[in-house]
């Protein structure tokens, strides 16, 4: 590839989004949150009283979606659907649990790739999902599968959601994430899995820092920095 391609893909609340992020920050790299995507289209398709069954209206809904992605004055990203910005509505559960049934199906898939290979630019590009370094950036030079226990990702999310003053149930959000774990796992499309040649971090008892760490010397390794 001419651009190189840092893929980062794990299981949800494995800390990939934070990684990818400030992955790109180090490297002044641009950075692709492909899940942000599939939430977008469900949030769309949610919005519009849309079935998230119907694959070919899916489909249409993600080749047509108006998104933009910006970055405010004080250089947090901003994502706006139809004009509008979204807010915390994108991070919720429920957004979650629909963009993992969505992503479930083929033509949405096909619908985004384009559009998640057009974030390939110069310098370089973190992407960061569940099939980047699988179907989207396969010749990628680096590819990362973060991952942490089911358990320690429940515990991250249920502290998020307190932080925010979101009511949230321990026990609860580890099961859903359990479900989804399942469901992404098992699904017959891009499901979710390490690369082969992908060198998989778990981050279940360090801290985000030393998972940068980690990922900046084997970007150093690779000749990416």
């Amino acid at each position: 590839m001419n651009v190189p391609v840092i893929t980062v893909d794990g299981p949800s609340g494995s800390g990939k989004g934070t990684l990818s992020r400030l992955l790109a920050e180090r490297l002044g790299w641009h950075w692709l949150d492909s899940g942000a995507l599939y939430r977008l289209v469900a949030l769309a398709a949610l919005g519009r009283d849309m079935s998230l069954e119907d694959t070919d209206a899916l489909a249409d809904l993600a080749l047509r979606l108006d998104v933009r992605f910006e970055v405010d004055q004080q250089g947090n990203p901003v994502i706006f659907l139809d004009g509008a910005p979204v807010g915390a509505e994108l991070r919720t559960e429920q957004a979650g649990n629909a963009a993992s049934r969505v992503a479930a199906q083929q033509p949405v898939r096909d619908a985004l790739l384009a559009r998640q290979r057009a974030f390939c630019r110069t310098p370089g590009l973190v992407a960061d999902g569940r099939d980047m370094g699988t179907v989207v950036f396969r010749d990628a030079p680096l590819k990362l599968f973060l991952t942490a226990s089911c358990e320690e990702r429940a515990r991250r999310r249920y502290k998020q959601l307190k932080e925010q003053g979101l009511s949230a149930n321990l026990h609860a959000l580890s099961e859903e994430l359990a479900e989804r774990d399942r469901r992404d796992a098992e699904r017959s499309v891009a499901p979710l899995k390490p690369a082969d040649d992908a060198v998989v971090l778990d981050s279940t008892h360090i801290d985000i820092d030393t998972v940068l760490d980690q990922a900046l010397r084997l970007a150093e390794e690779r000749k990416l920095t």
